[in-house]
């Protein structure tokens, strides 16, 4: 896409913390920040991408279907380290290109998901490539694109809402009598990010407040029972997506529970946390 277009989603995308309107609104987008082949300068592109659970997640070279794959496919090739921003984190990752029928079962979910992947594909002789960005682990605390505590736990929340949102629409979407490969990626990659954010909370962040701030010991009690409850919400949609005749109608079922409970809870924890972490 022309560079004053991509550079219009780069601004808004970095300015609303991952949400954009326009051509890109409703759709998982990143940033990705490659080296150049030849000039060895930083160039960031906003691009589509598909969870894939753990530490990675894939992107695909498409190029709306055009005879040649775009810059950034050249410059990873050339230097596979890259960063990523999702909108919520900034993290340093390692591409690596998929082969074989590695490849085609990513390119195959990705079609399922949405038809217009294969009319990419349909237009050009070349291999569309799919490539997965894996994390680099740093060590420490994930980077976080926000000034304060209490920022960042909104933005880490937004980002599990429009995500959560994302499988909802694409639920109801759905007319088959079985669950798509990549729909039931997308639902356990999100159960899995929310574990892991409730635990590192239950660890990391509340005993410190508990010590800080013992007067508000009952607010982050409840707030435990809560990622009790919620994590028996997220077993239970687990359990569901993973079947292997998932039912369409009961994965809605679970995610339609899941919704309401988990955006009460984030909106209490806001209400109480957020004051509290910003004034300490």
């Amino acid at each position: 896409m022309p560079n004053d277009f991509n550079q219009q989603v780069i601004d808004e995308f970095r300015a609303h913390k991952g949400r954009v309107g326009g051509y890109f609104e409703g759709a998982r987008l990143l940033l990705l920040t490659t080296t150049g082949a030849r000039t060895g300068r930083p160039h960031t592109t906003p691009v589509g991408y598909l969870p894939d659970g753990g530490d990675r997640v894939l992107v695909i070279a498409s190029a709306a279907g055009a005879d040649k794959h775009p810059a950034w496919f050249h410059n990873l090739v050339a230097n596979p380290q890259v960063t990523v921003e999702s909108g919520a984190f900034t993290y340093e990752a390692r591409a690596v290109v998929l082969e074989g029928d590695e490849r085609d079962r990513a390119f195959a979910r990705a079609v399922e998901a949405d038809p217009g992947w294969a009319e990419y594909q349909e237009k050009t002789d070349r291999v569309i490539p799919v490539v997965a960005l894996h994390e680099i682990a740093q060590g420490g605390p994930p980077n976080i694109n926000a000034s304060s505590m209490g920022e960042a736990i909104k933005v880490v929340h937004d980002a599990f809402r429009r995500e959560l949102a994302l499988i909802r629409e694409e639920m109801g979407n759905g007319r088959g009598t079985t669950l798509g490969a990549q729909l039931r990626v997308n639902c356990l990659t999100f159960c899995a990010g929310l574990h892991n954010h409730h635990t590192g909370e239950d660890l990391g962040m509340f005993p410190v407040l508990a010590d800080r701030f013992p007067q508000f010991a009952p607010t982050l009690a409840r707030l435990g029972e809560e990622h009790e409850r919620i994590a028996e919400l997220v077993e239970d949609l687990r359990r569901v997506v993973s079947a292997e005749d998932a039912d369409p109608v009961a994965a809605r079922a679970e995610v339609e529970r899941l919704t309401a409970e988990l955006e009460a809870h984030l909106a209490y924890e806001e209400e109480q946390l957020i004051p509290l972490l910003d004034a300490a």
